[in-house]
């Protein structure tokens, strides 16, 4: 699906996807990524059934107010434990699948919030 948005050279928006990439500044990603409105890099994590606490450590340091998790095409819920990091910092994390991730992400963006999405392509 492709996005039209309002843009700014300076803020990461997610401009399409599909079942195999994302789109962001023009740039196509293939595999799992991390995003914030000024941040973004590959996620080391490999897939949902691997998910562990250690694959959310980096957004420890990132600090949003939100991490949207975006499990590859389905929604399904994470054990509670690997998402501790986050939660013991007070950081809230919402669940969808990715698609709806990356919805949200664009609109959370778009109102200004402290906002980051862990977005699986892999399952």
């Amino acid at each position: 699906m492709k996005l039209h948005l309002a843009t700014s050279d300076n803020i990461n928006y997610i401009q399409a996807y599909d079942k195999t990439s994302i789109t962001i500044r023009e740039k196509q990603y293939l595999n799992n990524v991390l995003i914030m409105p000024t941040r973004l890099e590959a996620w080391t994590a490999t897939g949902f059934s691997t998910l562990t606490a250690d694959d959310f450590m980096i957004l420890t340091t990132w600090k949003p107010a939100l991490v949207l998790l975006g499990t590859a095409d389905k929604l399904r819920f994470p054990p509670s434990e690997v998402l501790s990091p986050l939660i013991k910092l007070g950081i809230g994390v919402e669940v969808m699948d990715r698609y709806a991730a990356c919805r949200t992400f664009n609109i959370l963006v778009a109102e200004g919030r402290d906002v980051a999405a862990a977005l699986l392509l892999t399952e």
